[in-house]
């Protein structure tokens, strides 16, 4: 991994403030074997969970939160495959998916909303057959990889039959990808908008024809692994802190904060491993929404952390060394999908609901 390291480092800026590398992001990951980490080896991953793929994006996020915002992209679509019933639509998908041919557009944060009674579904779904025409949009897809994508979305039947989550592909008559969203961080992580008309999915695109219960079952991992963008962008702040805290004359109080910053990543990385592993977040939602929301006051606080320890140095182009980035990319992390807001209104209203 000190080679993806390397050109991470080097290209970090770029792929903040630039679409000139966007392509060559998948396959660097691929290289390395990214995707595959938590995927089983009979599918020729290397094994583990989705834990590993956790920790995989994270180190990912310390060097580079565009790549890492790629990874868990093409890792989450990977992680709908690997639980979902349709095996034909795995077997076909998986191989291209893994090497980084194909490009896997998660497309599920409304999907997500939806679930937690946030908003409605986007997408419509007039019966066709054994399957489906779909109508609507997608206003914000990661990794549309122009050459070659293919994107989960959640649709909204129009008869009596329960939501779906399906699969479309780039190539598909009706799948209109829009330019790359003009965004001030992440340019280099093909981030558009998707307008689907009269598209078909027959059954085999089929992820789940339930989604109302399959989404709770693999709504942990989705968060986990967007939970492991932050850990990393946390990690690489206060590291940063550190270092700089300790080579400042007059700065050395900032010592005790930077290591308590540093055991709250760690406990809350722990809990987040543990609940992942062990399922209770399928049953219990509120707990991983919380730790999300915690993580992301952390990414807050170690910015800020990192600026202190910095101080005006932080404001010297010739002295930057990944701040000004860094800083840009923690205004990312409050507002995926779904965002700290919304996180924060469905604890409100779980709680208004337990009563």
């Amino acid at each position: 991994m000190a080679a993806l390291h390397d050109w991470l480092a080097r290209n970090a800026d770029t792929l903040d403030q630039s679409e000139s590398l966007a392509d060559e992001v998948m396959p660097a990951l691929a290289a390395h074997g990214c995707f595959r980490a938590g995927v089983p080896v009979a599918m020729n991953g290397t094994g583990g969970d989705v834990r590993d793929a956790i920790l995989g994006i994270a180190d990912i996020a310390r060097h580079s939160l565009t790549a890492a915002f790629v990874y868990w992209g093409q890792r989450s679509f990977i992680e709908y495959l690997l639980q979902s019933p349709n095996a034909a639509l795995r077997e076909r998908l998986l191989p291209d998916l893994l090497d980084g041919t194909l490009a896997g557009a998660t497309g599920l944060s409304n999907a997500m909303k939806f679930l937690s009674g946030m908003e409605p579904l986007q997408i419509n779904a007039v019966p066709d057959g054994d399957g489906w025409t779909l109508d609507g949009k997608l206003a914000w897809i990661t990794n549309l990889r122009p050459q070659r994508f293919v994107a989960a979305a959640a649709v909204a039947p129009v008869n009596a039959a329960p939501p779906a989550i399906v699969m479309f592909e780039s190539h598909a008559a009706g799948v209109h990808r829009s330019d790359n969203l003009q965004l001030i961080a992440l340019r280099g992580s093909h981030t558009a908008a998707v307008r689907i008309e009269q598209v078909a999915v027959p059954p085999a695109n089929i992820i789940s024809a339930d989604a109302p219960s399959w989404l709770p079952r693999v709504r942990p991992a989705f968060l986990g692994m967007q939970c492991g963008m932050s850990i990393g962008l946390a990690q690489a702040s206060l590291d940063a802190a550190a270092k700089a805290a300790g080579a400042a004359t007059g700065r050395g109080q900032l010592a005790d904060d930077i290591a308590a910053a540093q055991e709250a990543l760690a406990q809350h990385t722990a809990q987040l491993l543990d609940g992942v592993a062990s399922g209770r977040f399928v049953a219990e939602a509120p707990a991983m929404f919380k730790l999300r929301i915690g993580i992301a006051g952390i990414v807050r606080d170690a910015v800020t952390l990192e600026l202190h320890a910095k101080g005006g140095h932080a404001y010297l182009e010739a002295q930057q060394d990944g701040f000004a980035r860094r800083l840009r990319e923690s205004a990312f992390i409050p507002v995926i999908t779904p965002s700290i807001t919304q996180l924060q209104a469905a604890l409100a209203k779980h709680a208004g609901s337990s009563r």
